[in-house]
């Protein structure tokens, strides 16, 4: 469906000399999703096919408000008002794009972090980095001399919060994540874009940008290359980025050759093929240590093999367990096993593929085959211990915030049977006094003595009786809700 802002706007319809002017903007498309196409171009019926609407959001809202472009609605007019105000800069001429682009990145990248994304330098992590550093590069531009994205923040949690609680619960975090990235990118901003007007200046319009220097503004200023691109585009100038690669490519060579890696990577899609073969597993540890199941799958050397022997040690898999496998932080479990024709020691639990519980297992005496029935047993001293300090690990999560602010996150954990670590995210060091503040407020948690309180409810309720949910976690339809203290 293409809507007609009327004959005061320039432009005509698609196929049309002046197509890409803004008179008719498509606001709504089918998508007939029938075949799927193999390599060789030949084209299979798909099992289920379906028509898949799109409709652009942000147009239907200027035909229904009456304006002729995105930014002119009023979920962006309010977040580029705010950028006028803190900047001083009227959104018009040179400094127009700017503010729109600051509204736009300012939204996407506050709904990743709300989702548990955080920057980095490779995966979901540099696509939020990415988006980050180009919005702040304009706000450079627009001669903030203040970060301005975590100033802004709270005006777009005021607009979207209301139907959108992750923004309200994350604000915080959402706030000081941007903060933190601002003041580090700030740090090298100006010496990058000192280095590209130089390396410029003397280029004219239709010239290449070489590669070296887009890649030590990557490597040495933290200019990501779309950045680069977007820096230059406006001097009618591009990159050479078969030299960027180049360079990329030997500083990741150089990497690999001071790198050392486990393989784990390697033979993780294999697990997805034995899940398919064998279904997923059934955890009975919250109830149980002992559980009865049979071998279902061995692997050895990456290898799926039919029996293990004495003095092989071998992953396996049982159609059911009460070995809790290592996540969110926490260590997997260890104990024995018994079998039919020997029995072996659980070195470590791990989950694969998802929800595939697979044993570390080295076999003492005897031989395991596939099918055969076993005897798992955990370690209940270790399994308590390390229960103990994982509930030590949600005491110190809820002191945090309470003594240092709501915007701490966690960022990761390590909790096994002998201590436990916990990392966060906050903007400075920790004094004496707010360590002795955390301490105390543990250790009167600790000192009542109660009995943990287990309930299961949907992630919604469980979030109203003030649960804390973890940013990057995804929830089933129901989740284990502990209480500790009163």
């Amino acid at each position: 469906i293409f809507y007609d802002h009327g004959e005061h706007i320039w432009g005509g319809p698609p196929g049309s000399p002046e197509e890409d002017g803004d008179r008719f903007v498509e606001i709504w498309n089918l998508v007939f999703m029938q075949f799927d196409q193999q390599p060789d171009g030949t084209r299979v019926n798909l099992p289920k096919p379906s028509i898949d609407t799109g409709m652009g959001l942000e147009r239907v809202a200027a035909v229904l408000q009456g304006v002729h472009n995105n930014y002119d609605v009023d979920l962006f007019q309010s977040l580029i008002a705010a950028s006028v105000e803190l900047t001083g800069v009227k959104a018009e001429g040179d400094a127009l794009p700017s503010h729109r682009v600051i509204a736009d990145h300012l939204r996407s990248t506050s709904f990743l972090i709300a989702d548990g994304v955080t920057p980095s330098n490779e995966g979901r992590g540099y696509v939020l980095r990415r988006i980050m550093r180009r919005a702040m590069r304009h706000a450079y531009l627009l001669g903030a001399n203040e970060p301005l994205m975590p100033r802004l923040a709270p005006v777009l949690v005021q607009e979207m919060g209301g139907h959108y609680g992750e923004l309200k619960r994350a604000e915080a975090t959402i706030v000081e994540t941007l903060r933190q990235e601002e003041e580090r990118f700030r740090r090298t901003l100006g010496r990058g874009m000192t280095l590209l007007d130089e390396a410029t200046e003397n280029l004219k319009d239709g010239d290449v940008l070489s590669g070296d220097t887009a890649f030590k503004l990557y490597d040495t200023y933290g200019f990501p290359l779309d950045l680069t691109q977007d820096a230059v585009r406006a001097k009618g100038l591009t990159v050479d980025t078969v030299a960027f690669e180049a360079a990329m490519d030997a500083q990741r060579t150089r990497a690999r050759e001071h790198w050392t890696g486990s393989g784990e990577k390697a033979v993780a899609a294999e697990w997805f093929t034995i899940k398919d073969q064998i279904g997923a597993s059934e955890f009975v540890g919250y109830d149980h240590l002992n559980a009865q199941a049979h071998a279902q799958y061995i692997v050895q050397d990456g290898e799926g093999v039919q029996e293990a022997h004495a003095g092989d040690t071998v992953e396996v898999v049982f159609e059911k367990t009460s070995f809790y496998p290592e996540g969110g932080g926490q260590a997997g479990d260890t104990g024995v096993v018994d079998f039919i024709h020997g029995h072996g020691r659980v070195l470590d639990t791990q989950k694969q593929a998802g929800d595939l519980i697979v044993h570390r297992i080295e076999i003492v005496e005897g031989v395991l085959k596939i099918g055969d029935k076993a005897e798992l047993q955990v370690d209940p001293i270790k399994r308590k211990t390390t229960r103990s300090n994982h509930s030590a690990a949600h005491l110190l999560h809820a002191a945090l915030k309470n003594v240092l602010g709501p915007h701490v996150a966690q960022k990761g954990q390590l909790v096994d049977a002998e201590r436990m670590r916990f990392d966060f995210s906050h903007g400075g060091p920790v004094t004496a006094e707010e360590i002795e503040a955390i301490e105390a407020e543990v250790n009167a948690v600790i000192l009542q003595n109660q009995a943990a309180a287990i309930k299961l409810m949907s992630p919604d309720a469980a979030i109203e009786e003030g649960a804390v949910a973890l940013f990057g976690e995804k929830y089933g339809d129901e989740v284990r809700v502990l209480s500790l203290g009163t």
